[in-house]
């Protein structure tokens, strides 16, 4: 009974008109930035960061969510239609997806994809429905001390899972760790790393670091890639709506594509590809035959995409129920939990519940928006790709310029913004991932402040980490991590999941 009162509690949050506006226009943005390529949701996300100070908690959470599960929907448009895909979990999709349209079926690949992302989209609002309740109830039960090995076991696994080299990405979050640590010590009022600058004496304002590091330094990038035009499918979408047998077809790849996208979306440092990949490759192995995948299989359509709007979603229930940012977009809710007064941890689901439950009930209501809106504007999301990319540079610059100086009313922040998309550019063309920066950021205030607490509580005795049971279990699975990255074996495999 208390899920179905907490689902109605959530359901009264987002089905306010301010709420259901807020919604449609996190979606539309979604959908919009989705569909073009090289402006992803973690850029976007970014740069309206600044924009959610006015707004109510709740609101500005379903909007930020909107943009993320909206953007799933819109990078299988321009992956069907034009054989671009807008985001990256999308890529797999253009294997069949494109080729369902070359045959003249465009309108049933894209219906697939809906209907998929829709499916997904409500199973996983239930996941994360029963899940939230009893998670938070454990959550309740730590203390500084697991606190503090989860922090650990969250950035290590973003280690594990992030693009690259594995040395590389533990420097990123050792950086990100440094990065937080700058300021005044609260407890011993030393400044740390200020450099006699009084603007950092409270520490590195999260937002012009992501809005720098994401949003310009990808914007820049992306001006530098050769930018063709795209090429529309000549033949006319129809049939929108698939016949009973093409849904029986679909039907077994979208359970499975939503089993593999739920627990996968759960793994901190997962990211938005491994779900769709993992279950591309799972409908190619139990299929009778193989050879029809690359060809335009509806499975190969219907799989990765349920899997895709799965993850997208589930990814939230650790930052919902302990606070942890599962990739880099969790992180940077994590800053605007923060900017809104609201501290993450195992407490937010007792402390904000009608914040908690009204994005989870926002996101079914988010996605029954992109099932209705989404197919007759597909003409304009087309259109929308021939728009040149320079033209719409100097209008971002100018946003994000006016978005970080908002933040404190001063020009520091804005500096501080340009030098960071420098930084984030560098990191693009030397191919490192900047994403474990961010998390090490974000996260290394936290880790500072439990793990003092921690040795507090034990006068000072390391051994509390592995007398807690919790908490030994948790550096157990650290430890075995660590194991797995020095095998030559396993960074083969991982190396070769990644180049596949």
């Amino acid at each position: 009974m208390e899920l179905f009162d907490n689902l109605l509690l959530g359901l009264s949050t987002a089905l306010q008109w301010n709420n259901l506006l807020y919604c449609l226009f996190g979606v539309l943005v979604g959908t919009a930035i989705g569909v073009l390529p090289g402006i992803g949701p973690i850029p976007t996300v970014a740069l309206l960061l600044p924009f959610t100070f006015g707004m109510e908690p709740s609101s500005a959470f379903i909007m930020l969510a909107g943009i993320f599960y909206g953007a799933q929907y819109g990078g299988s448009t321009t992956a069907i239609l034009v054989n671009v895909p807008g985001e990256t979990s999308s890529v797999v999709t253009c294997l069949d997806g494109h080729q369902m349209a070359q045959k003249g079926q465009a309108g049933l690949a894209l219906a697939i994809a809906a209907i998929s992302s829709f499916f997904a989209g409500t199973v996983a609002t239930l996941v994360i429905a029963m899940m939230a309740a009893p998670l938070a109830t454990l959550a309740l039960k730590f203390t500084a001390v697991e606190y503090f090995s989860l922090l650990v076991l969250g950035l290590i696994a973003a280690v594990v899972l992030a693009h690259g080299s594995v040395v590389r990405a533990l420097a990123m979050v050792v950086l990100g760790l440094l990065l937080g640590s700058v300021g005044i010590d609260v407890s011993s009022g030393i400044s740390r790393m200020t450099f006699g600058l009084p603007e950092l004496g409270d520490g590195l304002d999260f937002v012009p670091i992501a809005m720098g590091l994401f949003g310009l330094g990808e914007i820049i990038a992306s001006l530098g890639r050769p930018q063709g035009r795209p090429v529309v499918v000549a033949s006319r979408i129809r049939d929108l709506m698939p016949s009973w047998k093409q849904l029986r077809e679909a039907f077994p790849a979208m359970v499975r594509g939503t089993s593999i996208g739920s627990m996968l979306g759960v793994l901190p440092g997962g990211g938005a590809a491994l779900p769709p990949f993992t279950a591309y490759a799972l409908e190619k192995k139990l299929a009778k035959d193989p050879s029809r995948f690359g060809k335009g299989a509806i499975e190969g359509v219907a799989g990765p995409e349920a899997a895709n709007n799965a993850g997208a979603q589930t990814s939230f229930i650790p930052l919902l129920t302990l606070g942890i940012p599962a990739n880099a977009l969790m992180a940077l809710m994590v800053g605007a939990l923060m900017m809104h007064g609201i501290q993450p941890g195992p407490q937010i689901m007792t402390e904000q519940p009608v914040l908690v439950w009204g994005v989870i009930a926002s996101m079914w209501v988010g996605n029954l928006m992109l099932l209705v809106i989404n197919l007759p504007l597909i003409g304009i999301w087309v259109r929308m790709l021939k728009i040149p990319y320079r033209l719409m540079f100097p209008s971002i610059v100018l946003f994000c310029c006016i978005g970080t100086y908002g933040i404190a009313n001063n020009m520091f922040n804005v500096w501080m913004m340009l030098g960071f998309a420098v930084v984030g550019y560098f990191f693009i063309k030397v191919g490192v991932e900047a994403a474990p920066l961010l998390l090490g950021l974000v996260l290394g205030p936290q880790l500072e402040e439990n793990f003092r607490r921690a040795m507090l509580l034990s006068d000072g005795d390391f051994t509390v980490f592995v007398r807690s049971p919790i908490s030994a279990v948790i550096l157990a699975v650290v430890f075995v991590l660590l194991l797995a990255m020095l095998s030559p074996a396993i960074l083969r495999k991982r190396e070769e999941a990644f180049v596949e």
